[in-house]
């Protein structure tokens, strides 16, 4: 598996790592008081002299952020709507499906602490999993991880623009529960 490290669980605001510990993407979500938010994915620029690959980046792709119409991916010039390229799938809309640019169809399963990305197809086969940063009161710390399959490192790209989408829906329907259930639920 290829080991992400992501230096904070909040993905709009995030710097994604690989084993040697070199950026390789970076997510950029600027503070608005109101209004849509976009985030910005960046993805470090090749390069043979290792010192200058540090801080070079070009711009992946954009998230437009919105609450009560679709949000939009912005990526290798096109602009489409979350709803026609990832749409929700199952009764409470916790699992996402796309299709790679490879032409196989995937799913994110938005469980309750983690996302995980899968094949659709009959193998269910996994090929993603977020692991977050845990404290060490049991067991070992450990930053947040996404563990990634080398069957999928030809389209990465789609796996972080998308991660990063499903994850922070995945965020805002936990902290929905917590505070719902803080208030004393429904009435």
């Amino acid at each position: 598996m290829i080991l992400l490290t992501l230096s904070t669980e909040h993905v709009r605001n995030t710097v994604i790592t690989n084993e040697q510990g070199q950026i390789v993407y970076k997510t950029e979500t600027p503070f608005r008081l109101a209004g849509v938010r976009t985030t910005t994915i960046l993805k470090i620029k090749p390069n043979d002299d290792q010192y200058h690959m540090q801080d070079q980046f070009d711009v992946l792709g954009e998230i437009e952020w919105h609450t009560f119409a679709s949000s939009k991916f912005r990526y290798g010039g096109t602009e489409v709507e979350t709803k026609k390229f990832i749409p929700k799938r199952g009764l409470l809309g916790r699992k996402r499906v796309f299709v790679g640019p490879d032409g196989c169809s995937y799913r994110w399963d938005l469980q309750y602490r983690v996302v995980v990305l899968s094949r659709d197809d009959a193998s269910r086969t996994e090929v993603a999993r977020f692991h977050r940063a845990t404290l060490g009161i049991v067991g070992r710390k450990r930053k947040a991880t996404l563990e990634v399959s080398p069957e999928v490192a030809h389209m990465m790209d789609t796996v972080i623009m998308t991660f990063t989408y499903v994850e922070k829906l995945r965020k805002d329907k936990e902290e929905a529960s917590r505070n719902a259930a803080a208030s004393g639920g429904p009435s």
